[in-house]
C-alpha cells in the first residue's frame, strides 16, 4: 500500500510541466547515479557482509577495495561541479521529489570531495581497527572470553574480584586502537576541514541534515527531564546492587552493573528474564510476532547469518545491499532476553528497509528517512521482549505473568532513563573530541560518565576507556541518533496507541497480531523511505516535531509495581 504523502509526491510530479533545464539535467544525474553508484554499493555492501562473517585478512582487503571505489566515484569534481550546480536551480513545485534526490545525492558527493588520499588512508586505518575489534576477547589469567561469555559473568557473578578483572580486560581493546583513533581523528577533522568546517562532528550532522544548536537544544531538554528521574532510579539500582554484592552503595563501581558501560539497566526487579528465553526459540518468536503484523521478515533470516563463529564480529547488525530488497542480520544469538530484545530490534531494522519500500520509490531515496528514524523503530520494537503479555500472545505461557509485567515494566523505564544518560556521555564527549582532540580525553571521559551516570572512576585509573567502545571508533559522530531514535520511538509508539488502539496508556499497547498496526507503521513510517526528511516524517508520523515530552512521558508520573 503507497503511502499518501508519497503519492502525493508522485502525482505533483507527474502533473507538472516540464521546466527545463531543471528537469532534464536533473533526471539525467539520478539516471546516471544509478547506473553507476548503486553496482558499487552493492559491491561494498557484499564485502562488509563478508569481512564482518569470517574476520579474514583477504576478505577486510576486499572491503576496502570496494569502498575505495565507491569514494573515488563519489569524489569525482566535475560531477560534483554539475551536482552542485543542478542543486543550486530553483525547481517549481511540481519537481518536489525530483529536488530531494538532488539534495540527497548532493549531500552525499559534497562528503567525498577531498583528496582521495586522504579518504582511502581513513578507510584503511578504520578497516583496520574493526578488525582489531572483530578480533578481540577479554583475557583473564590467559582464558579468553567471548562478548556474550563476558555479557554472561558481568550479568550473574556476584564474584566482585572476577568482575573487576573481566570489566577492566573487556576495556584493553581500548589501549590497543586507542592510537589509531587518534589519528583518525586528526584525517577526519583534516577532511571537514577541507570542505569549510570547523570540524568532523559539524560535518558529519551537516551530511545527516541535522544542526548542532537544535541537536543541542534536544539534548538539553532530555538532560533537565531526565535528571531527576534518573538519579531516583538509580538510587533503587544501587539499593538492589549493594545488596546483591554485600556493599555499602558507596562501594559500587562500574563492573558491578552488568554493562561494561552502564549503557542499559542491570538486572534488579526481582524477576530473571531469562529463565523463559533460555527455553525458547528466539528466532520463531521474533518471525511470529512480525508476521502477525503484517511485516514477515522469513527472506531475512534465511539471509542472514545469526550464531557466533571464530572471527566474526561479536556485535549485531542489519544491512540492505542493494536496495532491492536483499536484506540481511548478523547476529550472535544465544538464548537470553538480551538476544530477544537484540533480534527484536535487528529485524526491525530489516522491516524498515527496501523489502517494505514502494518500488516506485527512486534508488537515490529508497532508504530510511534518517538514521535517527531506523534506530527508533528498532528500539520501538525491542522493548516487547519484557512483556508477559507480549509473550502469551506469541504462545508462551510465563509463570507468575504479573510480576513478569510488572518487573518488565520497570526494566523498561531503568533502561529509557539509563540508556538516556549514556546518551548524554556519549554525545558530549564525540562532540567535545572532534572539537579539541589534544586535551585530556581519559579524564574528560570520566568527568562525564560521573556527572551524566553517576558512576565513580576507579581510583588511579588512567586508561583511554572510551576507545573500547567500537561507535567512537567506527561510526564516528552517530550514537547520539540511538539517543533522538528513542525519542522518535516514543513519539510513533504515542501515536499508535492513540489512533490505533485509542489507548491513552501506551504501556498496556501491544502490536501481536494487529496488522492495523503494522500498517499504521508501514504507511506511516517505513513508505515514505528518504522521500521526506527526518522532520517532516516525524511529524507526518505523530503530528508533531521531535522532543523529549513522549519519551519523558514513557517514566513520568507511572509507578512500576
Amino acid at each position: 500500500m503507497r503511502s499518501f504523502i508519497f503519492a502525493a509526491l508522485v502525482a505533483g510530479v507527474v502533473s507538472a510541466s516540464y521546466s527545463a533545464p531543471f528537469e532534464e539535467r536533473a533526471k539525467k544525474f539520478t539516471a546516471q547515479y544509478e547506473a553507476q553508484i548503486a553496482p558499487l554499493e552493492k559491491a561494498a555492501n557484499l564485502a562488509w557482509w563478508a569481512a564482518n562473517n569470517s574476520g579474514k585478512d583477504e576478505d577486510f582487503k576486499k572491503l576496502e577495495a570496494a569502498e575505495n571505489a565507491l569514494d573515488e566515484k563519489l569524489s569525482n569534481k566535475a560531477v560534483f561541479k554539475e551536482l552542485k550546480a543542478i542543486a543550486e536551480m530553483t525547481p517549481d513545485k511540481g519537481h518536489k521529489l525530483l529536488a530531494r534526490e538532488i539534495e540527497v545525492m548532493h549531500l552525499r558527493y559534497l562528503e567525498k570531495q577531498v583528496d582521495p588520499a586522504l579518504l582511502k588512508k581513513i578507510t584503511a586505518k578504520r578497516g583496520a581497527v574493526e578488525k582489531t575489534f572483530n578480533r578481540s576477547r577479554a583475557k583473564v589469567r590467559g582464558t579468553e572470553y567471548s562478548a556474550s561469555e563476558v555479557a554472561k559473568i558481568l550479568k550473574d557473578s556476584t564474584d566482585s574480584k572476577l568482575r573487576k578483572a573481566i570489566w577492566e580486560a573487556s576495556k584493553a581493546v581500548g589501549q590497543a586502537v586507542v592510537a589509531d583513533l587518534l589519528e583518525l581523528v586528526d584525517l577526519r577533522n583534516r577532511w571537514a576541514k577541507e570542505l569549510g568546517f570547523a570540524n568532523y562532528y559539524e560535518f558529519q550532522l551537516h551530511i545527516g541534515e541535522q544542526k548542532p544548536e537544535e541537536v543541542l537544544k534536544i539534548f538539553d531538554e532530555l538532560d533537565t527531564l531526565t535528571q531527576g528521574p534518573f538519579f531516583a532510579a538509580k538510587n533503587d539500582i544501587d539499593e538492589a546492587l549493594a545488596k546483591r554484592f554485600k556493599i555499602r552503595p558507596g562501594e559500587l563501581m562500574p563492573w558491578h552493573y552488568e554493562d561494561p558501560f552502564f549503557q542499559e539497566a542491570p538486572s534488579v526487579t526481582g524477576v530473571r528474564f531469562d529463565d523463559v528465553y533460555e527455553k525458547q526459540d528466539i528466532l520463531k518468536l521474533a518471525r511470529d510476532f512480525y508476521a502477525g503484523i503484517g511485516l514477515p521478515i522469513d527472506d531475512v533470516i534465511a539471509r542472514s547469518d545469526l550464531y557466533e563463529k571464530k572471527g566474526k564480529s561479536p556485535h549485531a547488525f542489519c544491512t540492505d545491499i542493494d536496495r532491492q530488497g536483499d536484506v540481511r542480520v548478523l547476529a550472535n544469538i544465544v538464548p537470553t532476553d538480551k538476544w530477544m530484545s537484540t533480534m527484536l530490534h535487528e529485524l526491525g531494522h530489516s522491516v524498515y528497509s527496501s523489502k517494505f519500500m514502494p518500488k516506485e520509490v527512486p534508488y537515490v531515496l529508497r532508504d530510511a528517512s534518517h538514521t535517527l528514524t531506523t534506530e527508533g523503530l528498532a528500539m520501538m520494537f525491542q522493548k516487547f521482549a519484557f512483556s508477559a503479555d507480549w509473550l502469551g500472545k506469541l504462545g508462551v505461557k510465563v509463570k507468575n505473568a504479573d510480576a513478569f509485567n510488572a518487573a518488565g515494566l520497570k526494566a523498561n523505564q531503568y533502561d529509557l532513563l539509563v540508556f538516556s544518560r549514556w546518551g548524554q556521555v556519549m554525545f558530549r564527549f564525540e562532540k567535545a573530541l572532534y572539537e579539541n582532540p589534544k586535551q585530556n580525553l581519559n579524564k574528560l571521559w570520566w568527568s562525564l560518565v560521573e556527572k551524566y551516570q553517576g558512576l565513580k572512576a576507579p581510583k588511579g585509573r588512567n586508561a583511554p576507556d572510551y576507545a573500547s567502545k567500537i561507535h567512537i571508533v567506527t561510526a564516528p559522530a552517530y550514537y547520539h541518533n540511538y539517543v533522538l531514535g528513542q525519542l522518535f520511538a516514543s513519539q510513533v509508539h504515542h501515536a499508535i496507541a492513540r489512533e490505533v488502539f485509542d489507548e491513552e496508556d501506551s504501556a498496556k499497547v501491544q502490536y501481536v497480531g494487529r496488522k492495523d498496526a503494522g500498517r499504521f507503521i508501514k504507511t506511516k513510517v517505513i513508505e515514505p523511505a528518504k522521500t521526506l526528511d527526518w522532520r517532516e516524517l516525524t511529524e507526518f508520523a505523530t503530528g508533531e516535531p521531535l522532543g523529549a515530552k513522549a519519551f519523558a512521558a514513557d517514566f513520568q508520573n507511572k509507578k512500576a509495581q
